[in-house]
This record gives C-alpha cells, sequence and structure tokens, in this order.
C-alpha cells in the first residue's frame, strides 16, 4: 500500500449516499481489530433470521455494513469509518454499498466492478 493513498467507498442508507474516504494507514492500523472480528464471525453468526457457520468475505461485509448502520443511526463517525475500512479491507475493489435498513442484512447489496473478483 501507499502511503497517502486513500479509498472511497460510497455507502447508501436510505437513499442517502454517503462517500466515505478512508485512508491507506487505517487499513494497516486496524489490522488487528480486523483480525479479531473476522475471529469472532468464524465461530459463526446470526446475520438477521438465519445462523452462518462460516460467512464469506461478501457476507462478513453484510455484517459490518449493519455495524456500520448501527454507527450511522447512533452518529458514531469512528465506527462507521472503521466497519467501512473493514469492508474495503475485506473486499478489496468494493466501490459501494446499499445498507439493508429493514431488519434484513442479507438484502445489504454489495457493489463491486465486473473486472474485479471476490476472494
Amino acid at each position: 500500500m501507499f502511503k497517502g493513498v486513500s479509498m472511497i467507498l460510497n455507502v447508501v442508507i436510505d437513499g442517502q449516499s454517503m462517500r466515505l474516504k478512508i485512508e491507506d494507514e487505517m487499513l494497516v492500523e486496524a489490522r488487528d481489530f480486523f483480525q479479531k472480528m473476522d475471529a469472532d464471525m468464524d465461530k459463526g453468526w446470526q446475520m438477521s433470521f438465519t445462523w452462518i457457520d462460516n460467512p464469506d468475505p461478501v457476507q462478513r461485509c453484510q455484517i459490518a455494513a449493519d455495524k456500520l448502520y448501527g454507527a450511522y443511526e447512533n452518529e458514531n463517525q469512528k465506527l462507521m469509518m472503521m466497519m467501512a475500512a473493514y469492508i474495503l479491507y475485506k473486499l478489496p475493489g468494493i466501490t459501494e454499498i446499499h445498507v439493508s435498513t429493514n431488519g434484513n442484512m442479507n438484502e445489504t447489496e454489495v457493489v463491486i466492478p465486473p473486472s474485479t473478483s471476490v476472494p
């Protein structure tokens, strides 16, 4: 990663679009936090109405987007940025995420350009 480089994640909540700018340094500095999130998710996760034994990368981003939505509702800018950074860390190449606000995080839509593959 290049020092001083930033990435943008476009987050859409209830039709409102926010461009969250995440500095590369944050992705490096928060790696331990991201690994803890992954370790927690490795144990399985209740995704709205469905138990998932081992969430895949997209599901992990849906979980993080749900946390981002909670942070948005509580005006917790720091947690919003951390969840956006996790999403960019987990799915490099993601450009946009449409966060479900109807209580079903499985309906959160991840937008990845066709030229980018999902791990």
